[in-house]
């Protein structure tokens, strides 16, 4: 019988790591590649591949996606979470939305039934090798779900709680539910427009999109999250904004532009906002 070393099982052990990380990062890829044209247009300022590996996100993860909207990022996460994978989407508390003016009653009244109708349409983006869906409003976490999730990502989704918090906590209770949810070491994951540090803290305050990196930190650190790291992936020197301007001017809303050709053309020279990407985690 041929002798083993410790040095072939340590070769070997090396050779399963490195093909698994292949896989895990081939999946993402493949997935990337595969997604509509319109999608893989806003790569370029979103750097979802980049943005995904700093986070850790792999198969398998229960992950909870904050605002997931129209699922820009829920298409991506389904088919790389997989069949072994759990994407819960969660939205703001209901509270919070009777504070934009433009709501109207009977959309205020929509959001009661958001986890069902949000549940339903993401069915849709999933087949049988995708994660499981499922969802909550922040202040309704269910005991359930608590210390369930490996991660809960924040892309652009802080500036809303921020900008209303003086009205109902609403970030403060939004940082207790995730902590809530998350196992210990779980990761939090924010990309949020971001503004100079040299900036009005009454402009930067969310309410035009902008945060300021100290702001989210202190926050986060303050609700009990140790912070990781950052990277500059997501950061567009372009984006200089200050007081006057609002992040929904440039691409994709365009606000303000759309039928202004030569306005246009400049906030489209700019392209999407200049982007923080900082990864916490709750303790051990």
């Amino acid at each position: 019988m041929k002798k083993i070393t410790l040095t072939t099982l340590l070769s070997a052990c090396l050779l399963v790591i490195q093909a698994s990380a292949f896989a895990e990062e081939n999946t993402l890829a493949t997935v990337l590649a595969t997604q509509s044209d319109d999608v893989k247009a806003r790569y370029q300022y979103r750097h979802p591949q980049q943005t995904l590996d700093f986070f850790g996100i792999k198969p398998g993860m229960t992950v909870v996606e904050a605002l997931p909207g129209g699922g820009w990022y829920s298409k991506i996460l389904l088919p790389v979470l997989g069949a072994d994978g759990t994407l819960v989407g969660v939205d703001y508390q209901q509270a919070l939305w009777p504070n934009f003016e433009w709501m109207k009653p009977d959309a205020i009244e929509a959001k009661k039934s958001w986890v069902a109708t949000w549940t339903a349409d993401a069915e849709a983006w999933r087949d049988a090798d995708s994660a499981k869906i499922t969802a909550f409003q922040f202040a309704e976490l269910p005991d359930t779900m608590k210390g369930s999730a490996d991660a809960v990502l924040f892309i652009r989704a802080l500036h809303n709680l921020a900008r209303f918090e003086t009205k109902g906590g609403f970030l403060t209770s939004a940082l207790e539910d995730t902590l809530a949810v998350l196992k210990p070491g779980g990761i939090v994951g924010i990309v949020q427009h971001q503004a100079r540090e040299d900036r009005p803290d009454s402009w930067a305050d969310g309410s035009n999109g902008y945060l300021k990196k100290s702001h989210v930190k202190e926050a986060m650190t303050n609700a009990g999250f140790e912070f990781i790291g950052e990277s500059a992936i997501n950061e567009n020197p372009n984006d200089q904004a200050t007081e006057g301007d609002i992040v929904w001017r440039l691409p994709p809303s365009l606000s303000g532009a759309r039928d202004d050709a030569e306005k246009r053309a400049s906030m489209e020279a700019i392209g999407e906002s200049n982007r923080m990407t900082l990864l916490f985690k709750k303790p051990e």
